[in-house]
């Protein structure tokens, strides 16, 4: 699945894990409903709002205990995330003995590169400490508090998770008021994001960003809320206090580079993974994906092509569908995770799950039909249908478009196939 922006405080930590950090061996646990549900086992489904926050080592703000590695994100049960944040905080005072560069020198620079005002709730972790250095703070300039939070850390500046880092998400998949992406003089990517907390706006707690890849593989994440904490705080301003321009002033500044240069090799997320696994094209899959669709189903909107995921708005009639595939390559290792004990499976081998249940980003009414196969020989074939034209808003129809034969004869055609052998 794409990017996302929608889970409780106590989201699983899993959710937010990239690629980087999947090759880094972090190892976390995955529910079943969450693997079937999510359909990208590999960390495929990069979260827009965690994953600079996560690959930067600000493991998602612990002001207040906030809130895939192999496997994948989690249906919004909200279990599990809570620890987490609260195991990478170094409470208030930074530690001084960190590293190299320690929490608390990482704070005061993040403190000197803010405009005057006052300072508290002041946490970091060094350079010592494992991949991830980042400082955080709640800062009042005198129009009321309001947190943020810079992480650094390494990534290949030609990966495609770089690219993912700095490249503005879907509206329909993240809501959002503004975003640019821009190259900087110096050959830097920079993003400039203003968008918000929750989706579908249950609490008007603004969230911005700007994240910055170097040519050197340098990563700079800074994040700004309108609250004194990224979940479970009242909103305190009109906007998080500093504008986009003062943004990206924090996250240009040198002496964040000069930090990533002392990151221990030892610790650094990896550059790059020595093999990938074969993805799909996303445009072909989109292709793919439109050609299965029964008569009567008009196409409204397509999504933007990403490798091994696609989607589509779709009507037939009764108001807008969002239809979602992904398609992946050797997925063996979670058959067991994603199918249980006792799969259903189809003569030729192929293993099948299915689910209705809510949709998983929590819209009013929206509800979530699924159809997860496997091939004998590991190809992963997902697709999710909504009550609604996006997770986001509230239901726009009683069912999905698609019913669950339909879905079914959709995951099941053997056109995928062709798509990976000539990945």
């Amino acid at each position: 699945m794409p990017v996302e922006d929608h889970q409780e405080h106590d989201d699983r930590f899993e959710d937010r894990l990239g690629d980087a950090l999947r090759h880094a061996g972090e190892d976390f646990e995955a529910d079943r409903r969450a693997l079937t549900a999510a359909g990208t086992a590999r960390g495929r489904r990069l979260v827009r709002r965690r994953r600079a926050a996560i690959a930067a080592g600000v493991a998602a703000v612990a002001f207040a205990g906030v809130g895939g590695a192999l496997l994948v994100p989690s249906s919004g049960d909200g279990h599990g995330q809570q620890s987490v944040a609260a195991d990478r905080a170094i409470q208030s005072p930074p530690a001084e003995d960190d590293g190299e560069i320690s929490a608390a020198d990482l704070v005061r620079t993040l403190k000197g590169l803010l405009p005057e005002g006052e300072f508290r709730e002041e946490q970091g972790r060094g350079v010592g400490l494992g991949p991830g250095p980042y400082a955080q703070v709640v800062y009042d300039d005198g129009k009321g508090g309001g947190a943020v939070a810079v992480g650094l850390n390494r990534v290949d500046p030609d990966s495609e998770m770089s690219r993912q880092v700095t490249t503005c998400p879907d509206r329909t998949q993240v809501p959002h008021d503004s975003c640019s992406t821009t190259t900087l003089p110096d050959g830097s990517t920079l993003m400039l994001f203003q968008g918000y907390e929750y989706p579908d706006r249950r609490v008007d707690t603004k969230w911005w960003a700007a994240d910055l890849v170097t040519p050197q593989g340098q990563l700079v994440n800074v994040s700004e809320w309108n609250a004194e904490a990224e979940k479970d705080a009242p909103v305190s301003r009109e906007e998080p206090p500093l504008s986009l321009a003062q943004l990206q002033k924090v996250a240009t500044a040198a002496a964040w580079r000069a930090a990533i240069d002392t990151i221990p090799e030892e610790v650094r997320s990896p550059r790059a993974p020595t093999t990938e696994m074969a993805e799909a094209d996303g445009a072909a899959i989109t292709r793919t994906l439109v050609a299965l669709l029964p008569t009567g189903v008009a196409v409204v909107t397509k999504g933007r092509p990403e490798a091994g995921y696609g989607y589509l708005v779709i009507d037939d009639g009764k108001g807008r569908s969002l239809v979602q595939i992904n398609v992946q390559s050797d997925m063996s290792d979670a058959a067991d995770e994603l199918y249980g004990a006792d799969p259903e499976i189809l003569p030729d081998g192929t293993k099948v799950a299915t689910s209705q249940g809510p949709g998983e980003k929590g819209g009013s009414g929206v509800v979530m039909w699924t159809v997860d196969t496997m091939r004998t020989d590991g190809m992963r074939v997902v697709v999710s249908a909504f009550n609604s034209g996006s997770q986001h808003d509230a239901a726009t129809r009683d069912t999905p478009a698609l019913t669950m034969k339909q879905l079914r004869a959709i995951a099941t055609s053997a056109k995928w196939r062709k798509l990976i052998r000539s990945s």
